[in-house]
């Protein structure tokens, strides 16, 4: 061999070992640079990665709760419904459907699946299959519904998937298998604004995610992969398809049988539709009030217009002395922020009695929707299906509406509406606007049968909504305060306005018993005399000239009699009243209103006996509270309690309290409540449409051309107030017999109370609340009233037995300040 033979056989291991450890070190420096790449990436280097404390607590917007004192949840504030639940309650046959879908070795890797990703990189990748399956599992899947959002291009969505690996194994470090199943179903994102699987089990099957049976779990797992291409509701047979497709996974992963699979995939989705919705449900004015308060800011003076300073006044002592109001401003977190409840998850728990409630908004439903309203219809000459085109004359509006005043009326109307605003703020001018709101087009309107579609101009569309009558109910449990229902409207979806809390209106006779009120509290009985003969007053006119004023009274009955006090208030006795004015002052009536519970101004002149002071309704039942609660007046709440989204109280409210007349004098003004009831213009509760032999007081009220008709009531454990109307003062029946009060508001509290009466639950108390109410509650005389309360002229004379007439008295009677006495001063 020669030697240069003999020196390539030397160098040949030579240069295959140099080969070699090229090779490693190519390898080496391969895994080093992988391994620097994923530390590098790990520690954020290469852009945002979750800290342990971003992993610990990931960001979640949760939907607010708002919590009835019985334990329903009435409805929620968000941005995203979303509503956190625990692996715990969670149904059996989610977590299977998920786990043989989405993830079948999910409780054997650590948050990232090596066989998975192999079939990824040789049969999508290499062999272009593109059916194989996502590489992709449960844990990574959740790393990118935590923290990353939607990729612009390829390559971010490459660097996020890398991403995604190293914070799935961080998410495996740090949370259990269960806790990171039921953090991924929380986190995901459905349609029809349902996030979360407690608000999708609730929106497509009306069920909580505890209760869904296997097809269902099914058919809501296999609509994670694209929720708006599996849409139940617009493609149902592709979402079925989708279902089975679901149960055969669990069939492969042995989560159920062949038998069973065979019986599930012939079954009809089943779905039951219904969208969440802050406009809908139980309670909508309620929850709106309650956001309204809890987030209301410090009233600034500059905010409010000059023509608006009584409500800056009244706002001011909100923020002062109510905790409620404002405190997301008052009450900021540790590290200086505000708490949100579109995000924050908290739970807010109220007053509301869910069941009363509801029987207050059917109560409302039957009457306005099914009595009143077609009687209004057609007083105003709308007969059968409503047409714009044939409205009559200046419907809805009273016969003494000018030409001017009808067309000043819609055209104010038309520019508070969205389409004006919405218009103006895009630059439109006057005249495109006019036509476009004089332009038909397809919308929906409001009916008592369910929403319509109708091809109106948005101008018919104001018109048409005027013609519906409105109303409001407020409740309250006069021991504390708490506010058990809260009505403010027929439908807050197109009625937004609260005729509960911000409506202020005439209140009519509703107003004489805090006259009353004031000869108790000065030592009067109920049983003590008066002179039934008109009272003249001598005012100053708006020219400075004195002048005389007499209120007027309906009828003639007992008219020059001596009568007892307790039978002037149950004929709302215009003479009577204005003699307990005679005996006092206005102020000092003014005085006695506003300790009772009343913050709206209040004129100081004589015409006040006759109800011509625009009160709210909630003003009105917590002044009515105080004769019940022994004369001790109660702050009405609708909150007692907020929680955040980790369970911890952070806030409690108890209602201000403090005495504003004796138990003795209070009593007395519940017994002359009840004679109303029983002997006054209030017996029709007592007659055969109701039959009601409880314990019970109230007062009438109707005001000047029967604009408004209210009802207020005492029962020992419940105090309410009605009030029914048209949206603009001119909107009211023509005649007295369909305007006074006793049609319009007291058959709602009378439907109301009697189907209360009807739930035996109510009873007694449940494991959620200890509130009760009960045919058999009494009302109780203090122990130092010995002496009778049953006056010798407790009969009506000739009226007795006729509880029409009696009505229509106490309605003509309060028309007295229509010559013009509202506008004296004193």
């Amino acid at each position: 061999m020669s030697d240069n033979n003999i020196k390539k056989d030397q160098a040949q291991p030579k240069k295959i070992r140099k080969y070699i450890i090229c090779l490693w070190s190519i390898f080496g420096f391969g895994v080093l640079s992988m391994i620097l790449f994923f530390a590098l990436l790990s520690y954020g280097y290469l852009g945002f990665m979750p800290s342990f404390e971003d992993l610990e607590n990931p960001k979640s917007a949760l939907a607010t709760d708002i919590i009835s004192e019985d334990g329903v949840t009435l409805g929620k504030f968000y941005v995203e419904n979303r509503s956190q639940v625990d692996y715990e309650d969670i149904s059996e046959h989610l977590i299977h459907a998920l786990v043989a879908t989405e993830d079948e070795r999910f409780y054997d890797h650590s948050g990232v699946d090596a066989r998975g990703l192999a079939r990824v990189l040789f049969k999508t990748v290499i062999m272009q299959q593109k059916n194989s399956g996502g590489g992709s599992t449960i844990t990574q899947q959740l790393a990118k519904m935590l923290f990353h959002g939607h990729a612009q291009n390829k390559w971010e969505r490459y660097t996020q998937k890398l991403k995604e690996w190293v914070i799935a194994v961080k998410l495996e470090r740090s949370y259990t298998k269960e806790e990171i199943l039921a953090m991924y179903l929380n986190r995901a994102a459905f349609i029809y604004d349902a996030y979360g699987i407690e608000s999708a089990s609730w929106t497509f099957f009306n069920t909580s995610v505890g209760n869904l049976r296997r097809e269902q779990a099914a058919v809501l797992v296999g609509m994670l992969k694209n929720p708006s291409l599996y849409n139940p509701i617009r493609r149902p047979e592709l979402v079925t398809e989708r279902r089975n497709t679901v149960l055969y996974q669990m069939l492969r992963s042995r989560y159920i049988n062949k038998m069973e699979y065979d019986s599930l995939k012939t079954l009809p989705l089943g779905i039951e539709f219904k969208r969440s919705d802050h406009k809908e449900g139980v309670a909508p004015y309620f929850r709106e009030w309650v956001r309204l308060t809890l987030t209301a800011e410090e009233p600034k003076r500059e905010a409010y217009p000059q023509w608006n300073m009584q409500k800056f006044i009244e706002d001011s002592v909100q923020w002062a002395t109510n905790p409620a109001y404002g405190w997301i401003k008052k009450n900021p977190k540790a590290d200086g922020s505000y708490y949100n409840i579109y995000k924050d998850g908290l739970k807010i728990h109220t007053t509301i009695d869910s069941r009363l409630q509801k029987y207050a908004e059917q109560a409302m439903y039957e009457h306005l929707g099914g009595e009143l309203q077609p009687k209004f219809f057609e007083s105003k000459g709308v007969n059968g299906e409503y047409d714009p085109a044939k409205v009559s004359g200046r419907a809805p509006f009273s016969k003494d509406v000018t030409a001017d005043q009808y067309k000043d009326i819609l055209k104010r109307a038309m520019k508070n509406s969205d389409r004006y605003r919405t218009l103006k703020k895009a630059g439109a001018s006057e005249v495109e606007i006019e036509k476009n709101m004089h332009t038909p087009t397809e919308m929906k309107v409001f009916d008592w049968k369910g929403e319509k579609d109708v091809v109106w101009s948005p101008a018919d569309s104001i018109l048409y909504h005027k013609f519906f009558i409105r109303s409001g109910m407020m409740s309250v449990d006069p021991r504390n305060g708490h506010i058990k229902v809260y009505v403010g409207g027929p439908d807050f979806k197109y009625f937004q306005y609260d005729m509960v809390s911000q409506g202020k209106r005439q209140v009519g006779s509703t107003i004489k018993p805090f006259f009353y009120a004031k000869a108790m509290l000065e030592g009067r009985t109920p049983c003590d005399l008066a002179p039934n003969m008109p009272q003249t007053f001598q005012v100053m006119d708006p020219e400075g000239n004195w002048t005389t004023w007499t209120p007027r009274n309906a009828g003639d009955a007992r008219l020059g009699e001596m009568v007892s006090l307790k039978w002037g208030l149950a004929n709302s006795n215009n003479n009577i009243t204005a003699w307990l004015m005679k005996q006092f002052s206005p102020q000092a009536i003014v005085q006695m209103a506003h300790d009772l519970g009343i913050s709206s101004y209040l004129d100081p002149v004589y015409s006040l006996c006759l109800g011509t002071s625009d009160v709210s309704l909630f003003e009105m039942v917590e002044a009515y509270a105080t004769f019940v609660n022994k004369g001790v007046h109660m702050e009405p709440i609708g909150i007692t309690s907020i929680e955040d989204k980790y369970g911890n109280e952070i806030a409690k409210f108890v209602s201000d309290e403090r005495e504003v007349m004796s138990e003795e004098s209070a009593y007395m003004m519940v017994n002359l409540l009840e004679g109303v009831i029983n002997q006054g213009t209030g017996r029709r509760l007592r007659g055969p449409a109701y039959q009601l032999r409880n314990k019970m007081g109230g007062k009438t009220g109707t005001t000047q051309n029967h604009s408004d008709g209210w009802f207020m009531s005492i029962l020992p454990n419940l105090v309410s107030g009605v009030w029914v109307g048209g949206e603009d003062r001119s909107i009211h029946f023509d005649s007295m017999r369909l305007g006074q009060a006793a049609n319009m508001a007291i058959p709602i509290f009378g439907r109301f109370i009697l189907k209360v009466f009807d739930n035996e639950g109510l009873t007694r108390p449940t494991d959620k609340t200890n509130y009760t109410i009960s045919p058999e509650d009494v009302f109780i005389a203090p122990p130092t009233i010995s002496y009778s309360l049953d006056c010798a002229d407790r009969n009506l004379d000739a009226d007795e037995g006729n509880t029409e007439a009696m009505e229509m008295v106490d309605s003509e009677a309060e028309m007295g300040a229509e010559d013009g006495g509202s506008v004296f001063d004193i």
